[in-house]
């Protein structure tokens, strides 16, 4: 006999600003599990515990949901890029250190799709316009993932990696071919290969990146 799936305690009341709180992790399980097409207000109100009508003071539709968990992704993305640039250490030489940290954030991008892929597709599935989502998009720096690149990019300018005048408009060649790598990953046939296969892959996209702009 097929186990029944159990069904949380009905609340009735949450303090102040924890039902929010509790909907907006059961959308994050929800699109850690199955991406963004499994982010569904009814199922997260049925995981936090609640009657569906509590949670349209918080969120008014399953679009304002995932709004919501696009831009936590969006965060826990940012966070990955800063784990990758944070291994780097304390920086020695300037030029080494600026090449090393674009690397990180093309890194910690390819290792986020790979690892938290139902994430990485929620990230990306709809545009976030709301000041107060953009916000929450950030890390722990302060910087969304696309600022990580272009501050990536800055310092390779300042070290003397990058010219000048190839700095403008690089990081969305950059993150064009970085994210193409990503989704062929995830849901084209790159996925069909090993681990080690796609880690010496990413590493010559890198080269390749490098290469394009001119790094020196």
């Amino acid at each position: 006999m097929k186990a029944k799936t159990a069904t949380p305690p009905v609340r009735s009341t949450y303090r102040h600003g924890n039902l929010r709180h509790a909907l907006l992790t059961a959308g994050i399980a929800l699109a850690h599990q199955g991406g963004p097409h499994a982010v569904v207000l009814r199922e997260a109100t049925r995981r936090a515990g609640v009657v569906p009508n509590a949670a349209y003071r918080h969120f008014a539709s399953r679009e304002a949901l995932l709004a919501a968990v696009r831009a936590a992704a969006l965060s826990r993305l940012a966070v990955a890029m800063e784990k990758q640039l944070a291994s780097l250490g304390p920086a020695k030489d300037t030029l080494k250190f600026a090449r090393a940290s674009l690397r990180a954030v093309g890194v910690g991008y390819l290792h986020f799709a790979r690892t938290q892929t139902g994430l990485f597709r929620t990230a990306f599935a709809i545009r976030v316009d709301a000041p107060s989502l953009a916000r929450a998009s950030k890390g722990s720096t302060g910087l969304d993932p696309f600022e990580l690149l272009g501050a990536a990019l800055d310092r390779l300018v300042r070290a003397g990696g990058l010219p000048a005048t190839r700095r403008p408009g690089a990081e969305y060649l950059a993150w064009s071919a970085v994210h193409g790598m990503a989704m062929l990953t995830i849901d084209g046939p790159l996925q069909q290969l090993s681990a080690q296969q796609l880690d010496r892959l990413g590493q010559q996209l890198l080269d390749m990146v490098e290469n394009g702009l001119g790094v020196a």
